[in-house]
């Protein structure tokens, strides 16, 4: 691949999918309790899938790995980050890397990402924002509900997701980083998740079902004893706007580290960007 090519598909992994960011806050489980009949007698991995959301507000914070990859005629783009969230305050943060050149140089500096409810933060953003200040973004506004928009997925949003499985089969036990899991594989449906998600998720998955090329969203979860996700990779399918290509996307999250302190602090109003911000593609930076 040249460098031209390269820094095309750079530059389509952050137009459709390098701001992150959140739909909600609300940590109470109306939800459950709107689906409770529903998911009655569907069989326990559907019922353990649906507690999952549950059970990370429960666990309260963690430790958080995520991997998005994304491919697009024949090109294939992976953004990583690490970081920690609260599940209760729905408040977390990722460092965000996004790939190198062809030489091995990095075309961006990792970028900051602060997760809340509503909205997405983000610092060293380019597209001619100083690097000093913070880029604010309304989650509200984002058509995929933030499930791919910051170049990851948001811990509890992607739990969410899981709401919306009507079957799913229970693999078999295994091991992550060392930890015994039961393995699940299912297909998720967006629109149904919307229904029985918090009230604050509820409008953003609602947007995705609408927003992607397909409201089913294949996933293999990963759950511990405590029923909590170390590891769900989920799969998504949108049409690119620019060029109307298919792109896939594979998000990955590792979860680990409960109860370690997550200590996220918003920026004051100060230190929120007010300007422009260049498109991609322009030679704004991003």
């Amino acid at each position: 691949m040249d460098r031209r090519q390269h820094r095309h598909a750079g530059r389509t992994a952050v137009a459709v999918g390098i701001l992150l960011g959140l739909g909600a806050g609300a940590t109470g489980c109306s939800g459950s309790r709107a689906a409770a009949e529903d998911v009655k007698g569907a069989g326990d991995p559907v019922r353990a899938l649906y507690r999952a959301a549950d059970a990370l507000r429960d666990a309260g914070t963690s430790k958080a790995t995520t991997s998005m990859e994304m491919a697009t005629g024949g090109t294939r783009v992976t953004i990583r980050g690490k970081g920690v969230h609260d599940y209760r305050r729905r408040l977390g943060r990722l460092i965000v890397m996004l790939p190198e050149d062809p030489t091995g140089a990095a075309e961006h500096r990792p970028i900051t990402e602060l997760l809340a409810p509503g909205a997405l933060f983000m610092k060293n953003r380019g597209a001619g924002v100083p690097a000093d200040k913070w880029v604010r973004v309304e989650t509200a506004t984002l058509s995929d509900g933030n499930l791919v928009t910051g170049g990851a997925t948001d811990p509890y949003t992607a739990a969410e997701v899981l709401r919306g499985a009507r079957e799913a089969a229970f693999v078999g036990r295994t091991k992550v980083a060392g930890t015994a899991v039961r393995h699940y594989r299912g297909i998720a449906d967006l629109g149904r998740a919307s229904r029985y998600a918090a009230a604050g998720d509820r409008a953003a998955l609602a947007a995705a079902a609408k927003g992607f090329a397909t409201a089913q969203v294949p996933f293999d979860a990963y759950l511990d004893d405590q029923g909590r996700i170390r590891k769900l990779r989920q799969r998504f399918s949108f049409v690119n706007g620019r060029q109307k290509t298919s792109v896939e996307v594979a998000s990955t999250l590792l979860l680990y580290g409960f109860g370690t302190p997550a200590d996220v602090r918003l920026p004051p109003a100060a230190d929120i960007y007010a300007g422009r911000i260049a498109e991609e593609g322009s030679g704004g930076g991003a």
